[in-house]
């Protein structure tokens, strides 16, 4: 059974340096695809990406739309690019206020930036906003890098009823990406201010990486370990949370790739 999934991804090779999440995000969207799968995939775009050697051009039919974040007027820009190996397409969503630094999540001194909490809620909001626009009805959610966190939350309250997205399942994949301390104070006031009411924002009141991971898994239909060195706590809270679970396997194995068909087939 071939199913239409939307992978949204923290970070993928070749527009970002090779770790576990960007490695592993190039190769399964190749892999879906392969297998006869309908794939859309988005990442932000990174003021560290180069424009001009990956050769990203904007689609003015989907840019433009202004995103109203924490009472702030942001503008959506979405633009495209092929993996020419692959034949998979990729749309980097894109804003001056929160993508233009050449950077990803930290600066120079690996300080994480102070507004990683409203990039997460651009993001997401940019996402699901441009899914609409495309008119296209995905089956499976796969949320990789908790920069996607927020994706969940808002397919299950704020676009619930949207027909593009009411039948959806998520699935999400735990990284090795802790951040350390906590994300702004007021991130769980900004993600009620979007339209989400729902007691599981309490979870929220301390935004620390194991809390934002706790918060996701609420929303989530099915949780992949995706690395052999997700916090241990996280990996309890998956294994603790009655959701259908992936565990770790190796990249390498013969079965990697139809394990992960076989679990969104699992799911729907």
């Amino acid at each position: 059974m071939a199913s239409k999934i939307l992978y949204v991804c923290q970070e993928i090779m070749p527009y970002l340096p090779e770790t576990e999440g960007s490695r592993l995000c190039r190769a399964l969207t190749q892999a879906m695809q392969e297998r006869g799968n309908e794939i859309r995939t988005f990442m932000p775009r990174y003021g560290c990406i180069n424009e001009r050697r990956h050769q990203l051009h904007e689609v003015i039919r989907l840019s433009g739309m202004n995103l109203i974040i924490d009472d702030n007027d942001h503008q959506l820009i979405i633009k495209v690019a092929s993996i020419p190996a692959a034949r998979v397409q990729i749309y980097f969503i894109d804003n001056d206020d929160y993508f233009s630094r050449k950077a990803v999540l930290t600066d120079a001194d690996g300080n994480h930036f102070a507004d990683n909490d409203e990039r997460a809620i651009f993001f997401a909001r940019g996402v699901l906003e441009t899914v609409k626009k495309l008119r296209w009805t995905p089956t499976v959610v796969h949320c990789h890098g908790w920069l996607s966190s927020v994706v969940p939350v808002y397919l299950k309250q704020v676009f619930s009823d949207d027909p593009i997205f009411r039948d959806v399942r998520i699935v999400v994949s735990l990284y090795d990406d802790a951040f350390p301390g906590e994300l702004a104070p007021e991130f769980r006031e900004k993600i009620a201010g979007e339209g989400v009411s729902d007691k599981n924002l309490e979870i929220l009141a301390t935004p620390s990486y194991e809390n934002l991971c706790r918060f996701v898994m609420e929303y989530a239909d099915g949780v992949v370990i995706a690395s052999e060195k997700v916090d241990p706590k996280v990996a309890e809270l998956a294994r603790a949370c009655g959701k259908p679970l992936l565990e770790y396997q190796s990249p390498e194995a013969a079965d990697f790739f139809d394990n992960y068909n076989r679990f969104y087939e699992a799911i729907q």
